[in-house]
């Protein structure tokens, strides 16, 4: 899959790489950012938006179906687990992600569309999202600037 290191930058504002590819985030002024870039959270949901496009792509030219465009709305919201309707566990907070696909293709068939609209709900990065994910310390691998243990 892929490596990322984010260190700091200035402020609040972080420096990612990865491959040989930079990019930046930050926190709006309000938050006490310099407003340079998208947040993280906003990252996220554009990491999303981008793997649900790309898979769709990626399938609508394995088939040669003929879609045109993928547009993907996103929002994000925070709510106390022990209010959230749907939700019964014990975890203080639930998120719920506001998701709407638009495939762009007056040519696709209604089963096509379906089909597209199935396949977006299980792009690796929402699985990875909607899945259990273990955060584990790497093993064997020397840290620049990590603190001694």
């Amino acid at each position: 899959m892929g490596k990322v290191t984010v260190w700091t930058d200035e402020g609040l504002r972080t420096i990612v790489t990865t491959r040989d590819q930079v990019w930046y985030a930050d926190e709006p002024l309000e938050s006490g950012g310099t407003n340079t870039a998208p947040t993280p959270t906003e990252q996220m949901l554009g990491a999303l938006g981008s793997c649900i496009v790309i898979t769709l792509h990626l399938v609508a030219q394995r088939k040669n179906w003929p879609l045109e465009r993928v547009e993907v709305h996103l929002d994000i919201k925070r709510f106390a687990g022990s209010e959230y309707p749907a939700y019964s566990g014990d975890e203080q907070f639930v998120h719920e992600i506001k998701e709407k696909v638009i495939l762009h293709g007056p040519n696709l068939t209604d089963d096509q569309r379906k089909m597209l609209l199935d396949i977006a709900t299980r792009c690796p990065v929402r699985r990875v999202l909607a899945h259990p994910v273990f955060f584990v310390e790497p093993e064997g691998e020397e840290v620049q600037g990590a603190a001694a243990g």
